[in-house]
């Protein structure tokens, strides 16, 4: 298959592949998406075959607008309304109780249904020329680093989809928030761009389910993407490392083997001479982290590195986002050096 290449003004052209069944690369502010007709079962079993992804990992439905939202839901509560009058358009994905046109294969046959509306526009450019809403998971390949980039996404997704719209770097760099509206209290099922602390001005109670900080279990079935699997993993193995970023920075140094690489915080890039360096972004600036952690990850596939060591925020803001990321691209292995020698 030729993967057609098009640029932020093609918008008709990339709507019609959405259109008449295709697979398309769309930017949005927080990675590349892989979109199809969200209403074309044919066309979002293709997402999944394109990137290998589980059949058990639900996908998210991409509108323009929250006027949209009673179209393919039901049951909706005055929390999300009050959720997209000041998150939407933005980094937002609400669970809620899906309509019966949203086909099974897109929510993995749950009851309920992941929706957004995002901020790029040129991607709420193409949702509103397609008429449709569009499924869309990130746009690697399965269990790899998210792509921020439209090269990011051509190295995993080249000669599987029928285009890829480049609509620059995303200026979030983690995937949205989803936040599960159909108990109570509201559950965060994945750290996003909008934070805990957000979801708590506006909503008051918002519950953390533990698949947030570990691994879900075989037994357990996800209520949103991003939560059962193994993700945003490099082809090396990762360790985190949590706590105090100074006695980090320590710790990973005397630490490190011949051929480890360091993903770290920019103040530490220096001590690790004759190791492969990637830069996360300032210790205090989270938001320049979230911007660089999958870049980071991705880095490193083209080296020859054995191992991986990260340095990692703590949870507040969106840094809960960044350290749920690199958890799971390492498996959830990781070393806290704030809590060693208590």
């Amino acid at each position: 298959m030729n993967t057609r290449r098009f640029g932020p003004d093609d918008v008709v052209p990339a709507a019609e592949i959405i259109r008449r069944g295709g697979l398309l690369g769309i930017p949005t502010e927080t990675v590349y998406g892989l979109g199809a007709n969200g209403l074309d079962p044919e066309a979002v079993a293709n997402i999944f075959a394109a990137k290998g992804r589980p059949q058990d990992n639900p996908l998210i439905l991409h509108i323009p607008s929250s006027a949209w939202l009673e179209r393919y839901c039901r049951n909706i509560p005055d929390a999300a309304y009050a959720l997209a009058d000041r998150f939407w358009p933005g980094p937002l994905t609400m669970i809620l109780e899906r309509g019966d046109m949203v086909p099974n294969v897109v929510t993995a046959g749950l009851d309920t249904v992941g929706m957004r509306c995002p901020a790029h526009p040129v991607c709420r450019a193409i949702l509103t020329a397609a008429d449709l809403p569009v499924a869309a998971p990130s746009g690697n390949t399965s269990g790899r680093p998210s792509p921020t980039t439209a090269q990011h996404m051509l190295e995993d997704m080249d000669g599987k989809i029928d285009g890829i719209v480049d609509g620059g770097p995303c200026t979030v760099g983690v995937e949205s928030t989803i936040i599960d509206l159909t108990v109570m209290p509201p559950r965060l099922l994945r750290p996003g761009g909008v934070t805990l602390e957000d979801l708590r001005e506006t909503l008051g109670e918002v519950a953390v389910d533990p698949a947030v900080r570990r691994l879900m279990g075989e037994g357990e079935h996800p209520r949103a993407p991003g939560m059962k699997y193994r993700h945003y993993a490099p082809k090396a193995p990762v360790t985190v490392v949590r706590g105090d970023p100074a006695r980090g920075a320590d710790y990973i140094r005397t630490h490190l083997e011949e051929g480890d690489g360091v993903a770290c915080f920019d103040e530490f890039a220096g001590q690790y001479p004759d190791h492969v360096v990637e830069r996360l972004g300032p210790a205090r600036d989270k938001a320049a982290q979230a911007r660089h952690v999958f870049d980071a990850l991705r880095a490193f596939d083209d080296t020859d590195v054995s191992a991986i060591w990260a340095q990692c925020p703590d949870d507040a803001g969106i840094g809960l986002a960044v350290a749920n990321r690199l958890s799971k691209a390492a498996g959830f292995h990781i070393i806290n050096v704030d809590e060693m020698g208590r």
